[in-house]
Parts: structure tokens; sequence; C-alpha cells
């Protein structure tokens, strides 16, 4: 079948969008809720950076000249985003650079969102910057249950939102009665690495969202419950943020739809971003954790990936291994590296003695994780274990039961990824159209349905 929608990419050729027409197919209503043909209950979800016209530039040799200066422009592309997402009318709208400082379009979202059937949340970035976060839910088809706003006051005044929903329309559990599905969902926009030095900043945003989670999940005593995070991660798939989450049991939902993997190979299948200096990648992700995704300790992982930094910036140096392990030294004759060398080297590649550095807590947490055997200095084959550390991904077999060594099984509802599209369509083939002035970013929107998952409980 072929549905053609207004002319939304600022050229003045006609955009069509073909859907697949086999027995099993996804069939979008003239609504946020998806249904597959085959029965299952889905939801949908669409995460898009609109580039606040306040960081639109209009002229390459002027700067200064932005698309905020020219009311026309900037209303004019806002109504054509608008068009584009209510076209799509996804259950989940998760949008980054929503520019909250000017009232007559923040009213032009909520008016015609409103209509539409969503409720809308707003978050500024903190210090006045301008722009924020917009989420919009689909309240036919998803109830807001509580609203969270994060707020990491840290470099670059970052923010996040987490809102906690529930299905309206009930899902099938098994011969269980049917019930109604929640699901935590975060929207986020990531600092842009201006300097490899910010990594330590990004990380420590995403773990900052990890801990929140945990915390929301155990204060109001929330089981087996779905996440989803949305957002502009300003990082691709070689980034140690990507692997941070693969790390903590996410998967990026597109590359789950079409199959692509964490390989080199795979890493630039697709793009979502063409940056200020000209640069294709892709940053934007929709993230999903099922319920019987484990995660290992959250501090585990966020060591494993700080150790990560640290090897990527002495790699960046032209430094081996040998060389590495000679260089934390630093003066020292003997064959091991002192807690005073260690955190001179995080000093000199600009790990630590900066505002948005390493805090003197966290490297004393490192040391103490690399000196594995205590006696207060790291020998070679300690060295060795920081410099070899693997990023592990978590399975379904790889299920963390904690002190209990029994437990229940029980089952209950996650998500599976039924379909996942970006727009435009050329980035899904790692190019980028030169007449497609919605956004710097393209819109990644993806398809899950329900699914009847097993999960391991401990027993008290």
């Amino acid at each position: 079948m072929v549905v053609e929608y207004p002319d939304i990419d600022g050229s003045n050729s006609t955009q069509k969008e073909t859907l697949p027409a086999s027995q099993d197919t996804i069939s979008k209503s003239n609504s946020g809720c998806v249904a597959s043909t085959m029965g299952d209950p889905c939801i949908s979800c669409t995460t898009f950076n609109i580039l606040a016209p306040i960081y639109k530039r209009l002229d390459k040799e002027n700067q200064s000249i932005r698309e905020s200066d020219f009311r026309a422009f900037w209303q004019s592309r806002n109504q054509k985003i608008l068009d584009w997402l209510l076209y799509k009318r996804s259950s989940i709208i998760c949008l980054q650079e929503f520019w909250v400082g000017n009232e007559e379009l923040v009213h032009m979202y909520r008016e015609r969102l409103g209509d539409a059937g969503y409720d809308t949340f707003k978050l500024a970035r903190t210090n006045n910057r301008g722009d924020g976060l917009l989420t919009a839910i689909h309240k036919d088809y998803l109830r807001v249950l509580n609203y969270s706003e994060l707020l990491f006051n840290d470099y670059g005044d970052r923010v996040a939102q987490l809102l906690h929903v529930q299905s309206v329309l009930p899902f099938p559990q098994g011969g269980k009665e049917e019930i109604k599905q929640e699901i935590l969902i975060v929207n986020t926009h990531l600092l842009f690495p201006h300097d490899s030095s910010l990594s330590v900043v990004r990380l420590h945003q995403v773990y900052k969202i990890l801990q929140y989670l945990e915390i929301y999940q155990r204060e109001n005593k929330l089981g087996h419950v779905p996440v989803i995070l949305c957002g502009d991660w300003n990082g691709s798939k070689r980034g140690h943020v990507y692997k941070f989450l693969r790390s903590q049991g996410f998967v990026s939902s597109y590359d789950v739809a079409h199959q692509y993997t964490d390989s080199d190979a795979d890493a630039h299948k697709w793009v979502s971003h063409r940056n200020h200096r000209g640069n294709i990648c892709g940053v934007d992700f929709i993230w999903l954790h099922n319920p019987n995704k484990s995660r290992k300790s959250l501090k585990t992982s966020w060591t494993a990936a700080v150790f990560g930094i640290i090897k990527y910036q002495l790699q960046k140096a032209l430094l081996a291994e040998n060389d590495a392990f000679a260089f934390l030294k630093a003066d020292n004759h003997d064959d091991f590296i002192t807690y005073s060398a260690f955190c001179e080297a995080l000093r000199q590649v600009n790990l630590t003695g900066l505002s948005y550095g390493l805090s003197f807590q966290q490297t004393k947490d490192l040391w103490t994780q690399a000196d594995i055997d205590g006696n207060g200095v790291l020998d070679y084959d300690e060295f060795k274990s920081i410099w070899n550390s693997k990023w592990s991904e978590q399975t379904e077999e790889n299920v963390d039961l904690g002190d209990s060594k029994e437990s229940i099984e029980e089952e209950t509802v996650g998500f599976a990824v039924k379909n996942a599209t970006i727009f435009p369509r050329e980035a899904e083939k790692g190019m980028w159209p030169e007449n497609y002035s919605l956004s710097d970013h393209a819109a990644v929107t993806v398809v899950f349905t329900s699914m009847k998952i097993h999960c391991s409980q401990p027993l008290q």
C-alpha cells in the first residue's frame, strides 16, 4: 500500500511511504496505537531532535544569523514538523532541542498535539539555555501515572524526563487475567562531545539516568517493567555510551529490527544526524530493556566504562600496552603504579583536574577496583586487567539472582521490536539527502509488539 502525506521535507517533491502488505504486517490505524494483524497489541515510539531555531544557522559566512530571528522561517518549519508527527501519530513522541523559550512555538505544539489526543510534558535545560525536551503521550492508548524531571546540573546543563505510563488497553498475560502494562519511558539529550575529555561527563549523565531508574523502581515497588530510553545520545555505536548501555542489557531497537550487530561492519549502516561540521553519523536511539534482561551492578559497568575511556585516551596518544604502563608508572623505577602516579596520569589525559572531570571519590573508587589484591599499588597483571577490560552484553541466560540460590519463574509481558524506520529514508542507507530541511537530525520510529517473557524471581 502507498500512502501520501504533505510536502514535509522542505523540497517540492511529494514524499511517499510504502507499507508492506504481507500477512503479518503492521497495520497503522488513525491513532497512536498500532495493531498487528496477528492480534498482538503494539505501541509506537518516535524520537526526533527538531533543531531549535536558536541553533539553526542560516548563513555559512555569518554564523550569528539564526532562524530564531525570522518568525516566518521557524514557524513554517515547525508546522511541517508537526504535520509529519501527526501523520505518524506515534503512541510516544520524544523531542529534543524543543524551543521552550518561545511561548508562541510552545503553544503551537501544545495546541496541535493536544487536539490530536496527546498529553504533553516540557522541560527546559538548566541555566536558561533556551531549549529543552518535549514528550507527548497519546492518552487514548497510554495513561501517565507519574512524571519526573532529572536535572543533571553539570557541564552542558542537560536534563532528562521520566514518564511512568500504563496501557489503556489490556495486554494478555498467558492464561492469567489480562493486565494493563506499565512502562518506564525516558527522554534525554546528552552533551555533544566537543572534546574527548567530555566522554566522562556524557557517561555520567547516562549513569545518573540508570541510577534514577533503579531508585524509582525500588521506591515504587515496580516488578517486571520494560524500560524505553529515547533521545539524541550524541554518540555513535562505537562510542562509550553505546557500550555502557549494552553492558546494562539495553538493545538498540532500530538495530534489532534490521538485524544489525555491534560489529564495526554494521556501525555505519544507518545515520540520523549531519552535524555542524558536515559529518553524518547515527546518534539517535530508542533503547529497549526487557524485564528478563538482567542488569549487572551499575557501579561495575561504570568502572569498566571509565577504564575504557582511559585506554582510549592513552591509545589516542599512540601509547601501546607497554608504553601505557610506563606512562602510568611515571618516574617510578619499580615495576608497579602508585596511586599518586595514577592520579597524575588521569590529570594529564584531562580526565581529572577539570570542573567536569572525575571527582576525587570516583578516582578513588576506580583505584580500589583496579587494585585487586589491595596492596596499594598496581602491578603489571592488574594493569592488564584494566587494559584488556571487556564490555559484557547481558543475555537472557545471564540472569543475576543476587544472593538467592532458589527462584521461581514468573510469566510477564515484555516487548519485541516489530518494525523500525528512519525519516528521511535515505538515512537508512547511510546517506543524507540535500533537500531535507526539517532538521539536522532524522526521526527514528519504532513499533513494539507485546510478547510473553519469563522472569526469574528470587525467593524471599
